[in-house]
């Protein structure tokens, strides 16, 4: 996840990422109208500009929310409702088992390292999280979701080399530092269904699905309705 930090470009919207995007919003507001009040919500590895462009953070809502990530994050003045604390998903040891009403990560799972450490991830979120909300890419859509290019994740790692050192690759600007280069390269592990139902087998999957064919997977789990 650093080498996210340090190279990952802003994004451009698309008319269907932008759709999924806030279809997935939607469906995880729904979710939420069956918790009770004040909501302690637990973000494994994300922004702060996507709550604050949710609409979650509100006094409606009463949510208490804090981010999580690898490094420290400023939340500015005008976010001092939202904490942030530096961790690493794998190992939440900080928290308590069941500390948080719900966990939420957007696209994160991919990128904490092989299947050992997601399965690590998964099992710490199921320990600190009364209830998840977890999203990842799936390894067999045809156009990989980081580097935005079709089969990128079946290119050999010297061929993927090449191709981020020599052009901007989706949301990342082309890397000239061929340390950072390679820990790009070696970050990204998309999942399959078989593998994301593994690290959450008490979950419920639900498909994200673009020309038919899917795209990305949901695992929710603990909540008292289904989607």
């Amino acid at each position: 996840m650093k080498v996210l930090e340090k190279i990952y470009d802003n994004r451009q919207s698309d008319s269907w990422a932008t759709n999924l995007r806030n279809h997935r919003l939607n469906l995880f507001k729904s979710l939420l109208d069956s918790v009770e009040t004040p909501i302690k919500i637990l973000d494994v590895g994300g922004t702060l500009d996507f709550w604050k462009n949710s609409g979650l953070i509100n006094a409606d809502r009463n949510i208490q929310l804090t981010v999580l990530n690898m490094s420290a994050v400023d939340v500015g003045e005008q976010n001092r409702d939202i904490k942030t604390v530096v961790g690493d998903a794998r190992n939440m040891q900080e928290f308590a088992d069941g500390e948080f009403d719900v966990i939420f990560s957007n696209s994160v799972i991919e990128h904490v390292g092989d299947y050992r450490d997601q399965d690590m991830m998964a099992r710490e979120i199921a320990r600190i999280g009364k209830r998840y909300f977890i999203q990842t890419p799936n390894l067999y859509f045809p156009i990989e979701p980081h580097f935005v290019f079709p089969l990128f994740q079946f290119f050999p790692r010297e061929l993927k080399f090449w191709m981020v050192t020599h052009f901007n690759l989706g949301w990342y600007q082309r890397v000239t530092d061929e340390k950072a280069a390679w820990e790009l390269v070696n970050e990204v592990r998309l999942l399959t269904k078989k593998e994301f139902i593994s690290v959450f087998p008490n979950a419920t999957i639900y498909q994200e699905k673009v020309f038919g064919l899917t795209k990305s997977f949901i695992a929710y789990g603990g909540w008292d309705t289904s989607l």
